[in-house]
């Protein structure tokens, strides 16, 4: 059996930051588990090329939640990353740092240690963002940050309009001022190619003698020596091998992935335990619960001018754009999923946004399940409240590592949630009857006109209505005994074991996970290192 200081589970956001900064100590060795193959894909790293990934199972888990009343009764696809950089290879590149008094709101569930004050360094620390160093945007750090260069009439149309309905015009949506405001939105994006967290934190590191990584390893379970966490067992190859560590073990799987390992290694409630013949470890009825997620609707609008980017993806068009990228890495091709967002009080006396959109100068024909776009001139966005109450759950069904869990979304469960949605609908139609986007506009499309009641918004939800692909809380973090990891990510109930990913979050980040996952991670390293250094703080 190979032995590690620390193993690593699963290389994404998270996975691929720890192995960058633990393995940084050439004493310290490191293994990096990932179940997915490598990321040298072209399509992964063609911006404009995730359509592509995100339908090619190879590089995808395919979760799928349970039908509901909140979906239709249809189920919906969770599609995550399962190759190295996770879904950080095949996200929509946006990077949205969220609101200080997010991390600040973790830290009062759990200690200072997760408090804006320590986050904002850590985002200082890891970027290298092309609009230089302010007090907390870093320009030094690994992962390069840029700005979109496709700018247009109907984009500067949806910034000026944005104005006129009084948000703040921000250079940098990120600044960490907590007003509403629009702009043009960062990307992972570097010289037209994506920067996941496997290009930026492996990609220069990935030959240190002392990191080992190994794709196609799907992990089972973590092994215990009384309540001590000594192994991972995975399958490679058809092969079960296992790995021993010396120190620690750290599971970054994600929010879907994480809880079902715990449960698998015997950590979980124990009625789902016995019922699948699992010997239970440590009870913890909190594991796979507590499960958070945006609940997304795109907002579509027929164009009355040809001045959107549809016909840029389609006939001869997209070969002169896949042309374009292959010669230059410019053009349609070369640019993040959406580049321009807006965060906004879907109510008012809110203290701060409670809103996002993603707008976009196109739209989808959903005739073809969005995997092209419209004959005609659109432009669409996708909005959602930012920080939903409603919980759902998460749970195994097997023992099978690569078996589909049980998946419950519950969503808008809670009246707050339900003004919320129903606040962004209405802002998004109060967004298109403003100049100058108005004078674009010939009508709504999606869910169109008809969906004019507040019940009736709620239904559009639930029939059109998508995952934000932002899942938190599966394996909350806290200062109670009930959360499943403490305040310094320790498994509780057991020594050896910690967890680092989305489903640690108590609450989601205002926006999209990517960027909160990486700076969370980067702050772990440091704790997971100060651990290291006092053997009673560690146990």
């Amino acid at each position: 059996m190979d032995k590690f200081d620390y193993i690593i589970v699963g290389a994404g956001a998270a996975g691929c930051v720890l192995a960058n900064r633990l393995s940084a100590d050439p004493s310290i060795k490191v293994a990096l588990l990932e179940a997915g193959p490598s990321d040298n894909h072209p399509f992964i790293r063609m911006p404009k090329g995730l359509a592509k990934i995100m339908a090619d199972p190879k590089y995808l888990w395919l979760y799928q939640s349970d039908p509901e009343e909140a979906n239709a009764h249809t189920s919906e696809p969770w599609v995550r990353g399962r190759v190295l950089g996770g879904s950080t290879s095949v996200n929509g590149m946006m990077y949205v740092r969220g609101q200080p008094a997010d991390y600040d709101s973790i830290a009062e569930l759990s200690s200072d240690d997760w408090s804006w004050k320590h986050i904002g360094r850590a985002y200082h620390e890891l970027e290298s963002h092309e609009l230089g160093s302010a007090e907390t945007r870093g320009a030094g750090g690994p992962m390069k940050i840029t700005m979109p260069t496709a700018r247009d009439k109907i984009t500067d149309a949806m910034i000026e309009t944005g104005g006129n309905i009084g948000w703040a015009l921000k250079s940098d949506v990120n600044e960490p001022d907590d007003i509403e405001g629009i702009g043009y939105a960062p990307r992972t994006i570097y010289k037209g190619r994506r920067q996941s967290a496997a290009t930026a934190f492996l990609d220069p590191i990935k030959h240190r003698d002392n990191l080992t990584i190994l794709t196609g390893a799907t992990v089972d379970r973590v092994i215990f020596e009384n309540k001590h966490a000594t192994a991972v067992e995975f399958m490679q190859n058809q092969t079960m091998r296992s790995l021993t560590a010396i120190r620690e073990i750290v599971l970054s799987g994600g929010a879907l992935a994480s809880p079902g390992i715990l449960e698998r290694s015997g950590i979980g409630a124990p009625g789902t335990l016995e019922a699948l013949g699992i010997p239970v470890v440590h009870a913890n009825p909190s594991v796979g619960e507590n499960l958070l997620e945006h609940r997304g609707l795109i907002i579509q609008w027929k164009l009355n001018q040809d001045v959107s980017q549809n016909k840029n993806f389609s006939g001869w068009r997209l070969l002169k754009s896949a042309l374009q990228y292959y010669t230059t890495r410019t053009g349609p091709m070369s640019s993040a999923a959406y580049e321009l967002g807006a965060w906004f009080k879907t109510q008012p006396g809110q203290n701060r946004p409670d809103g996002q959109f993603l707008l976009a100068p196109f739209s989808f024909d959903f005739d073809k399940n969005r995997q092209d776009v419209e004959r005609f001139p659109g432009m669409h966005m996708v909005g959602y409240p930012l920080r939903p109450s409603s919980r759902g759950h998460v749970h195994i069904t097997s023992t099978d590592p690569t078996a589909l869990p049980e998946l419950v979304t519950n969503y808008r469960s809670t009246e707050r949630d339900r003004e919320a949605m129903i606040g962004v609908v209405k802002m998004a139609r109060k967004f298109a009857a403003q100049q100058p986007i108005s004078d674009y506009i010939e009508c709504e499309t999606m869910p169109g006109p008809d969906y004019d009641t507040d019940e009736k918004i709620l239904d559009a939800y639930d029939t059109y209505g998508t995952c934000g692909y932002h899942a938190v809380g599966s394996c909350r973090m806290g200062n109670d005994e009930a959360a499943v990891v403490d305040p310094r990510l320790r498994v509780r109930g057991v020594e050896g074991l910690r967890i680092m990913d989305t489903s640690i979050m108590p609450s989601i980040p205002s926006g999209n996970t990517n960027g909160p996952t990486m700076a969370m991670a980067w702050r772990a390293s440091e704790l997971i290192l100060e651990d290291s250094m006092s053997p009673h703080a560690a146990s």
